[in-house]
């Protein structure tokens, strides 16, 4: 039998992160980018996430439950961290990508 080169798998040291931690895939792979006007955190919400219906602040259009979208939220603002979540707002991707 020819032997394999693949990893048998890669073992979590003591402080290191579970490789599929339930966490982190329930929060949608969460970014940093960088706009024009400051820095955002991003977060996708798939199709099976999207239940109810939002207003885009890139078209004043409606975005229907059941559609992939963005939600962006400021990561500099200088009211603190639950004044920027409660200022999060629903973006088409289109929209947010042209921001």
């Amino acid at each position: 039998m020819p032997r394999s080169n693949r990893p048998k798998g890669h073992r979590n040291g003591p402080g290191e992160p579970e490789a599929n931690d339930l966490s982190q895939l329930r929060a949608g792979w969460r970014r940093s980018e960088t706009k024009r006007d400051g820095e955002w955190n991003v977060q996708p919400i798939s199709a099976a996430q999207a239940v109810k219906s939002y207003l885009c602040p890139g078209c004043n259009l409606e975005i229907a439950p059941g559609r992939s979208h963005l939600v962006a939220w400021r990561a500099d603002g200088v009211t603190g961290d639950a004044a920027d979540v409660a200022g999060r707002r629903h973006w088409h991707s289109h929209c947010w990508r042209i921001k």
